[in-house]
């Protein structure tokens, strides 16, 4: 198994409060994981850790083999995409313009490769050529959310972290969103690591998927051994509502 992402034996204190005890977990290149669980059971900080914006109080990281302790950050961080609820876009530039801002800084002078990224992704996530002159105050919540997406993507990376990126839409759009991101995994095949509140979310999107409570892992399984074996009685009480 090639791995993508491991974390081993991560702790993570604020203030003597343990927030995540003792993650130790091996995500495989290639797999979608979705990880839900209670507020404030670790789910974002294991996310912001992989690309180096919370720090563990102890323990490693390694991506694609390599310890991030000894990885410049901001390098590492070119190759993770990230996408967050609400999709923070940089008010002041176009849906171009935000798009474009990594694949600037990778391909340099190369205008034309960045101008293909950009329309490239704005293709596949659903949105439509003639925004790329608009600014993120002149689209709706979803059309932001795509450009947060396309963003996240256009520089090819092999990661990418989303942390609750549909929270903040409406459910016919969140649907719509849903089914787009499963069609860029399935032609990319990048590893995907997806925080979610919604335990059907979780089931529809994931490969995998991560419960976690009061950071411990619950279990760690594919959807379907999810359902027929839940691990403990808590991942039997989120699967209750699914069931509703």
């Amino acid at each position: 198994m090639n791995t993508a992402i491991e974390f081993r034996n991560i702790k993570k204190a604020y203030e003597g409060k343990v927030i995540i005890d003792a993650l130790n977990l091996s995500v495989a290149k290639g797999e979608f994981v979705t990880i839900i669980g209670s507020s404030g059971c670790g789910k974002t900080t294991a996310l912001k850790m992989i690309n180096g914006l919370i720090t563990p109080t102890c323990g490693d990281i390694f991506v694609n083999g390599e310890n991030i302790k000894q990885k410049n950050l901001t390098k590492l961080r070119r190759n993770i995409g990230y996408a967050i609820q609400g999709s923070v876009l940089f008010p002041h530039m176009t849906v171009e313009q935000n798009i474009s801002y990594v694949p600037n800084l990778l391909n340099k002078r190369n205008k034309a490769k960045t101008k293909s990224a950009v329309s490239k992704w704005m293709n596949l996530v659903g949105l439509d050529e003639e925004l790329k002159h608009r600014y993120p105050s002149e689209l709706s919540g979803g059309q932001q959310q795509r450009v947060g997406i396309a963003r996240a993507l256009a520089a090819s990376p092999d990661i990418l972290l989303m942390d609750e990126p549909f929270g903040a839409v409406d459910e016919i759009t969140r649907s719509s969103l849903q089914t787009e991101l499963k069609q860029i995994y399935e032609k990319t095949g990048i590893t995907v690591l997806f925080v979610t509140h919604d335990i059907s979310e979780a089931l529809t999107l994931g490969t995998k998927v991560l419960v976690m409570d009061q950071g411990v892992i619950q279990q760690y399984a594919e959807p379907e051994e999810l359902l027929q074996n839940p691990a403990t009685d808590f991942v039997k009480q989120l699967l209750t509502l699914v069931r509703q």
